[in-house]
C-alpha cells in the first residue's frame, strides 16, 4: 500500500510541477500512438470495406489472415520491423532504426489488422436490404460505399478505440525498434518498464497512472462520439 500511495503522490506532483521530462514522454506517446492509429484508420477502413463488400477467390483466406493479425504478438511485429530496418537489413539505408518513425511503423502494423477486421465485421453485419435501397435511389458505387461506411460508423469508432488502446499500451515492439532512448524514443510504456527493472516502483506507478489517464481521456472522447452517433441513429 505504501508503494501505491507513493506512486499516486509522485504522479500528482509530477503533473502539478509540470515535470518537463514527463510531459515530453507523454507527448511523444500521444504522437506515436496517435499517428499510428490515424495511418491504420486511413488504410484499414478502405481495406475492411473492400473485404466486406467484395467477393473474390481467396476471400475467406484473406479474412482469416486479417482476423489472425488482430491477435498478432507485438514482439513478432517488433522482430520483423527490426530486421527490415536494421543497418544491414533491406531498409537499413533509411536509418530509421531507434527513431519515432520506426515506432510508428511497428504500431501501425499492430493496429492495422484490428481496424481492418472490425470494420470488415461492422459493414458485413449491415442489413443487405440497405444496399438495395441505396442503389434503387440511383446512388453510384462510391456513394453506396460512403453511405455504408456512415451506417457502420459505430463499429468503426469501436475499431479505432480498440486499435488505439492496443498500441498506446504496447511495450515490446516499441522497445525493440525504438530502443527507449531518453529524449528521443522513450514513451510511457517503455519508461514504466525501465523503472520497474530499476526497482523504482513509485516512479513506475506514477508513469502508469499518467498513461491510464491519457488512455481514459482519449477513449472517453471516442466513446462520447460513439454514443452521440448511436443517439442519432435511433
Amino acid at each position: 500500500m505504501d508503494l501505491i500511495a507513493e506512486g499516486v503522490t509522485q504522479a500528482f506532483w509530477l503533473l502539478v510541477k509540470g515535470d518537463r521530462g514527463i510531459f515530453q514522454i507523454a507527448l511523444l506517446t500521444l504522437k506515436v500512438s496517435g499517428l499510428a492509429t490515424l495511418i491504420s484508420l486511413a488504410i484499414g477502413v478502405p481495406l475492411g470495406t473492400a473485404f466486406a463488400l467484395g467477393r473474390f477467390r481467396g476471400h475467406d483466406a484473406v479474412a482469416s489472415i486479417v482476423n489472425t493479425g488482430m491477435g498478432l504478438p507485438p514482439v513478432v511485429v517488433g522482430l520483423w520491423v527490426s530486421i527490415m530496418l536494421w543497418r544491414y537489413g533491406p531498409l537499413g539505408s533509411l536509418r530509421l532504426m531507434y527513431t519515432p518513425t520506426a515506432m510508428v511503423i511497428a504500431q501501425t502494423l499492430i493496429a492495422l489488422p484490428i481496424i481492418t477486421g472490425l470494420t470488415m465485421s461492422g459493414i458485413g453485419q449491415l442489413d443487405p436490404g440497405i444496399r438495395v435501397q441505396i442503389l434503387s435511389l440511383g446512388a453510384t458505387r462510391w456513394q453506396l460505399i460512403w453511405l455504408l461506411v456512415r451506417e457502420a460508423r459505430l463499429a468503426i469508432l469501436a475499431a479505432i478505440m480498440a486499435g488505439f488502446g492496443r498500441v498506446i499500451a504496447e511495450v515490446g515492439a516499441s522497445m525493440m525498434v525504438g530502443g527507449n532512448v531518453v529524449g528521443q524514443t522513450r514513451v510511457l510504456t517503455t519508461a514504466t518498464s525501465m523503472e520497474v527493472g530499476r526497482g523504482n516502483f513509485g516512479t513506475a506507478i506514477a508513469l502508469s497512472l499518467i498513461l491510464m489517464g491519457l488512455t481514459l481521456a482519449i477513449t472517453s472522447w471516442l466513446t462520447h462520439l460513439q454514443q452521440k452517433g448511436r443517439t442519432t441513429v435511433q
